[in-house]
């Protein structure tokens, strides 16, 4: 099986994405960033002009046509999904608007939780997801890759409940009760629609990871994306902003067919440390600000620490940045980026 899912990703997929996958050493990396079809972009822009965030998501062609508007400008190797996490909150029946960020009309609590349930409804609601991938496919070239991507199981529950309310991650709280009989099964099931439509790989982002406890970390939270992870056969890959070294030792067991990493992560250590799959990461988004010679100073310096590594120990490196790209981050700034990368790795 795993030979013919190889086999036919090799037929529609970028090389260097494959290669870092299946953490085959190559001298250049696959470059992709979060974020990338967004409001840096005049692309984006032209067409916000005229659209809703929602429309520009929700309408299979135009999501669509935002997701390859980067693949086109700036030849990045990989093409993602254009939409957004909280949509599956949505399709359970939280009324959701974007002004310009989410807002919820409630949140979910322990008297009105049996209310959001319905996951058969929820994964029905989410088949705009399914038509985007397939025509986002269609658009793309056969040398480029595409991924879709979810949100993380603590993230959405942080946002269901209220993103300022703690969320307790015990056996009799509602919270946990939530997370593994609705949210879990649901974004299995979103996952699979997004795998079955086309993508390579599905991202997990769990942006919302920062506040966890590190006991309940280690000892509830993991289990739920080991359990996610052993769903799919190197097709989840999980991404989470700021997490230590220590959760990292952790995440680096479980089956995900890669991890993504911030800038204040070491992408070296994390890099000769693994074993399988790939890392995604990790140049500080920030620094993308920059003018355009102090940017050339700050890639200089980046991809020095890494040729300081070996082809070897350089396999599964999925070049971005920390996290998304910032809306100021001038287009220019984006093209140098990627001809820094390619002309150093080579």
């Amino acid at each position: 099986m795993e030979q013919e899912n190889l086999r036919s990703w090799a037929l529609v997929s970028n090389k260097l994405f494959l290669n870092s996958i299946n953490n085959i050493s190559q001298p250049t990396p696959p470059i992709w960033f979060m974020r990338q079809a967004g409001r840096y972009h005049s692309h984006y822009r032209e067409f916000k002009k005229k659209y809703s965030f929602e429309e520009l998501c929700k309408n299979p062609e135009l999501s669509a046509e935002i997701a390859c508007g980067p693949i086109d400008e700036f030849d990045f190797d990989i093409a993602i999904l254009f939409s957004d996490i909280l949509f599956i909150l949505e399709g359970l029946g939280l009324s959701l608007k974007f002004d310009p960020g989410p807002i919820f009309a409630e949140e979910i609590n322990s008297n009105n939780a049996h209310k959001f349930n319905d996951i058969e409804k929820a994964i029905s609601h989410l088949e705009f997801q399914k038509e985007a991938i397939q025509l986002t496919r269609g658009k793309l070239s056969n040398n480029k890759s595409l991924i879709g991507f979810v949100g993380g199981p603590y993230t959405l529950l942080k946002y269901a409940i209220g993103k300022n309310n703690k969320a307790i991650l015990q056996n009799d709280s509602f919270e946990i009760d939530f997370l593994k009989n609705t949210l879990v099964p649901l974004l299995i099931k979103n996952i699979e629609l997004q795998l079955q439509a086309g993508a390579e790989i599905v991202m997990i982002f769990d942006s919302g990871l920062s506040d966890i406890d590190p006991v309940d970390f280690e000892n509830i939270y993991l289990e739920i994306l080991k359990n996610i992870s052993e769903k799919f056969n190197n097709k989840v890959g999980y991404y989470a902003k700021g997490l230590t070294n220590n959760f990292f030792t952790s995440l680096i067991k479980l089956n995900f067919s890669g991890l993504g990493c911030d800038s204040t992560n070491d992408l070296g250590m994390l890099l000769t440390k693994k074993n399988k799959g790939f890392i995604q990461g990790n140049f500080d988004e920030s620094k993308m600000l920059l003018n355009k010679n102090d940017l050339k100073d700050e890639l200089s310096k980046y991809c020095d620490s890494l040729l300081k590594l070996n082809i070897d120990e350089r396999a599964g490196w999925v070049c971005g940045l920390g996290h998304g790209i910032n809306k100021d981050t001038p287009e220019e700034n984006v093209h140098l980026f990627i001809e820094t990368i390619r002309k150093n790795f080579n």
